[in-house]
């Protein structure tokens, strides 16, 4: 006796699986789209136990602490750089040891040149190291001079996404959402609360800022010729470092890098850590495990809490005042969340989930799924 196609049906779609010919088919892993809430293929394919698993767990929980690793470390590269220019090193030691030590340490990646794609143009190439490599580095290290490390936490934070997002509708049509143009606004709105203070009161702290807000714009560049370059993030990493490292040299003949031989050896050791190890090379690791575990959109949602660290930390380790800017942080901080467009993703699950059409019972039984009363036998039922 062979099973009836309602009494497969229930199993294929709790479970995913094909058990009979008249089984639905179950849906592949294709990354964003196949999160145990994402709504992906028919309604009738989702995946709704896939989050008990325990693999799905453990691999959200190690995405989670990942994030929570890159939010730290990039909060703590702030505060360090802040630290180093503002005792006994300055923006082109720092540099020295941001570029120098990762290029040291991911040589192995670009002396193998033979695994890079052919694809990635030289322009490309020098737009890449130009806008996300030493330039960059100098230019935020600069303001940081100027300016306290909460300031780099909130201008950083709040316009890089805008300048990001504005560079990619008009260049490749990607138009955000309304969340995250809600999101946007709130960041322009932060960011103008604490910029029009600081004007206002008349601080040096502007020139910081200004210096900032170049510095988004430049990581915007960087953001989008990234994007579909081929490059991996560890390759992408060890060409910026390389390039900045190469560029460093004209630069340290020129200007000089005496005060890594005159400041105390402490100090160069915590910048050389800091600044190398943890921002340079393990800042990449735990935010692309962070991507590869929990997905574009809610590993972006970190960079909410880096102006929040960033700001507490100053506070406590480098005795820095917000000065006001506690309004600017309460604007900007949910502003980043509806930008990353997780929000807006998760609602979209929700609302896919619960307008599934639900599949009608079989013949013989209730609405729960129960087998109906048999009839008495020779009976028939009275009209």
């Amino acid at each position: 006796m062979t099973s009836s196609p309602c009494s497969t049906r229930p199993a294929s779609i709790h479970t995913g699986t094909a058990h009979t010919d008249n089984a639905l088919p179950a849906v592949p892993d294709q990354g964003l789209t196949t999160h145990p809430y994402a709504v992906s293929g028919p309604p009738q394919t989702r995946v709704v136990d896939a989050i008990d698993a325990p693999d799905n767990r453990s691999s959200l929980a190690l995405g989670v602490l990942a994030a929570l690793a890159a939010a730290l470390i990039g909060s703590g590269w702030q505060i360090v750089s802040r630290h180093g220019v503002t005792t006994s090193l300055g923006p082109v030691e720092l540099a020295v040891l941001r570029y120098a030590v990762p290029a040291l340490l991911l040589a192995p990646l670009w002396c193998r040149r033979s695994c890079w794609p052919p694809s990635v143009s030289v322009a490309r190439l020098v737009l890449l190291v130009l806008c996300g490599g030493l330039p960059f580095g100098l230019v935020v290290l600069a303001g940081v001079q100027w300016a306290p490390a909460a300031h780099m936490g909130i201008f950083m934070a709040g316009c890089m996404p805008l300048f990001v997002a504005l560079g990619g509708w008009a260049l490749l049509g990607d138009r955000p959402g309304r969340g995250r143009v809600l999101g946007f606004v709130l960041m322009l709105a932060g960011v103008t609360t604490l910029g029009v203070g600081v004007w206002h009161d008349g601080l040096a702290a502007w020139r910081g800022d200004l210096l900032f807000v170049l510095a988004a714009v430049m990581w915007a560049v960087y953001t989008l010729a990234f994007r579909g370059c081929g490059l991996s993030p560890w390759q992408g990493a060890a060409l910026v470092n390389l390039g900045s490292a190469v560029a460093l040299l004209p630069v340290v003949l020129v200007w000089g890098a005496p005060r890594l031989v005159s400041a105390p050896w402490r100090d160069v050791a915590l910048q050389a850590f800091g600044q190398g190890v943890m921002a340079g090379v393990l800042g990449l690791v735990v935010y692309s495990a962070a991507i590869a575990r929990l997905g574009a959109a809610r590993a972006a949602l970190s960079a909410a809490l880096v102006p929040v660290s960033t700001a507490l930390g100053a506070a406590w380790l480098l005795e820095e005042s917000l000065e006001g800017g506690w309004v600017a942080l309460a604007l900007v901080v949910p502003g980043v969340v509806l930008a990353s467009g997780a929000v807006s993703q998760r609602l979209g699950w929700l609302r896919g989930a619960s307008k599934a059409p639900q599949l009608p019972p079989c013949p013989g039984t209730g609405p729960a799924g129960q087998a109906l009363p048999p009839r008495s036998p020779g009976r028939s039922p009275r009209r």
